[in-house]
């Protein structure tokens, strides 16, 4: 099964947890071992805001604030694929990630471009290499009918179809944005179909459960 690992940056902020990212390296390594192949996508999370905060306060554009957290994101995609793979550097493009893909069984990046979260590149990722799953790991159990962090009287749902994910997620891109899908990442996903598990990304073992089929976070398709 091809697989996309998307690692949110809430999910390894504010700074990176060498136990949860040996988690993760276990949990990569044992679904390699079963034949997967899996590509990797991290984000930035607080790291990344603080810098668009930052550039945003100097006047920067939106452009430039973007630019400067997939820095962001490369840094924590680096320290990532070191652990899994002992590779120092992290592709850029969607098409030097395809490259790495068809020599190894695992390979790792961060952000593409600005005007795209890592989620997005994760899609993309997945609709050019004909992937059977994306995966994302939150900080959030899964999708809710509202932000939970805004409204206690948010649910969590089980399952749902792309149509009432674009309802909930939808939108548009802003630097720094804190989504649990981005709005860019909802609307491919809505034409390509995809099949996306979203859940806590704290247990890397969820991603285990997506695989093989068991109920954990939200499912949509």
């Amino acid at each position: 099964m091809r697989i996309v690992l998307r690692i949110g940056g809430s999910v390894i902020s504010p700074w990176p947890d060498p136990k949860l990212i040996d988690k993760y390296a276990e949990v990569v390594s044992s679904l390699t071992s079963e034949g997967h192949l899996i590509a990797v996508v991290v984000g930035g999370g607080q790291v990344s805001r603080k810098f668009v905060e930052s550039a945003r306060g100097l006047g920067l554009s939106s452009f430039q604030q973007d630019t400067i957290a997939i820095f962001a994101t490369r840094l924590n995609a680096r320290l990532v694929a070191m652990k899994l793979g002992g590779v120092s550097s992290v592709p850029t493009s969607i098409e030097s990630m395809l490259q790495r893909l068809s020599r190894n069984r695992v390979a790792v990046m961060g952000g593409l471009r600005p005007g795209f979260t890592t989620d997005a590149v994760a899609v993309l990722i997945a609709e050019k290499w004909n992937a059977d799953l994306l995966i994302k790991g939150s900080d959030q159990e899964g999708i809710y009918t509202a932000d939970p962090r805004l409204n206690k009287k948010a649910k969590k749902l089980d399952k749902i179809s792309y149509e009432r994910m674009e309802q909930i997620l939808g939108g548009k891109h802003k630097p720094g944005i804190r989504s649990i899908v981005d709005p860019v990442a909802v609307e491919h996903l809505v034409k390509s179909r995809i099949r996306l598990v979203v859940l806590n990304g704290s247990d890397p073992r969820g991603v285990l459960k997506a695989i093989r089929g068991e109920k954990v976070g939200t499912t949509v398709s």
